[in-house]
């Protein structure tokens, strides 16, 4: 059962708050041991006096305070400088002032509003302080007084140091965040484009094929179910590429299964284009998406085929080694278009190209000497001979 945020948000607060509580009470248990009474910070000379109740409030101001010292930062400093003053002023000069330097690196780091309204409250409460220790006539000299308040804003600036690394951090983490949702809608773009234009582009094809042969029923239905079996294919491949969203669906699906590539030939001729097919060599035990991207430049080049060279002969050789896929899709043409063919993106082919290229391989696709079109891709495949 998920817990409500705000339960969340209090549950990480009490979270942060108890981590930081053992050091608290380390500190304030250390004040009391014999041995370190009056070896605390001392400014302003005041003559040093013993514990008393007000000192145990002063120990306790200034080192139970630093358990808030992450979670409310100006509280814990307000509280540890009420606890600094009181020990300061009368003369008790215990180790739980060390809690200061502390409370005021921790604010730095870890303050997120009033940052200035905090250092200017701070400087005029000091100038109080110090105003008081010079009526008592202690006799400190000024560059003592001057000498602590740099120090004190030496310290917050180390804090604020750290809070500017710790953003500079969380944004370095947002942008790799941000390139990585980008490249995956990229990916996905991809897939789309590459399972729905394939078989748009034939149905298309089909249906217009349809309107010219109400004279030949038999091959009017024969061409209504190639359209129906190619909306049918639409509507599984779009299902397996949704598949591929769950986080819990394995890796090794984004292949198509065996003979997908036969099918794909197969349906692309049933449209009308004439294709002829060669697979040459046993493919590698372990192709990694070699094996889909194989099956995307061949879709890709036989939906062009369809758009661009429709009726044009059109051979497809697949070649397979241990270390990578050949493809290579030639179409003699250019053929006549049909008109209601979609038209094209420029998206398709240069989507092919960034594949080929994340897996290091070769891709080249343009005009033949001869005429007509061909595009060729050399995948590797991974594995080592």
């Amino acid at each position: 059962m998920t817990r409500p945020h705000g339960l969340r948000q209090v549950g990480g607060r009490l979270h942060v708050t108890a981590r930081d509580l053992p050091f608290a009470v380390l500190l304030f248990s250390l004040a009391f041991v014999p041995s370190l009474r009056g070896s605390g910070t001392d400014i302003g000379a005041v003559a040093e006096r013993p514990y008393d109740a007000l000192a145990v409030v002063a120990i306790g101001l200034q080192a139970l305070s630093l358990a808030l010292r992450r979670q409310w930062p100006v509280v814990c400093l307000a509280l540890v400088g009420a606890g600094f003053v009181l020990d300061q002023l009368h003369g008790y000069h215990t180790v739980a002032g060390s809690a200061l330097p502390l409370a005021l690196l921790s604010t730095g780091a870890h303050l997120e509003r009033y940052r200035r309204t905090t250092v200017a409250v701070g400087t005029v409460a000091y100038a109080l302080f110090v105003a008081e220790l010079v009526r008592r006539g202690t006799g400190e000299p000024a560059a003592e007084f001057v000498s602590f308040y740099v120090a004190m804003c030496l310290l917050w600036g180390g804090g604020a140091w750290l809070r500017s690394t710790r953003i500079a951090e969380a944004e370095r983490r947002h942008q790799v965040a941000e390139r990585t949702r980008a490249a995956e809608r990229a990916r996905i773009a991809r897939e789309l484009h590459d399972v729905v234009t394939h078989h748009v582009t034939a149905m298309v094809v089909q249906a217009e094929a349809a309107r010219y042969l109400t004279a030949a029923p038999e091959r009017l239905d024969e061409t209504l179910t190639a359209v129906t079996d190619t909306g049918r294919r639409a509507v599984a491949d779009l299902r397996h590429l949704l598949d591929l969203l769950n986080p819990d669906h394995g890796e090794g699906s984004r292949t198509p299964p065996v003979g997908r590539l036969l099918t794909l030939v197969e349906q692309t001729r049933r449209a009308g284009q004439p294709v002829e097919f060669t697979e040459k060599g046993t493919p590698a035990a372990s192709t990694g998406s070699a094996d889909l991207v194989a099956y995307r430049v061949v879709q890709e080049a036989l939906t062009n085929a369809l758009k661009y060279a429709h009726g044009q002969a059109t051979s497809v050789l697949v070649q397979h080694s241990e270390r990578d896929i050949t493809v290579e899709v030639g179409t003699d043409g250019p053929g006549k278009r049909p008109v209601t063919s979609p038209g094209g993106s420029g998206r398709g082919l240069a989507g092919l190209r960034e594949r080929v290229d994340v897996l290091g391989g070769e891709f080249e696709a343009g005009p033949r000497p001869g005429g007509g079109f061909a595009v060729r891709a050399r995948i590797p495949t991974g594995s080592r001979p």
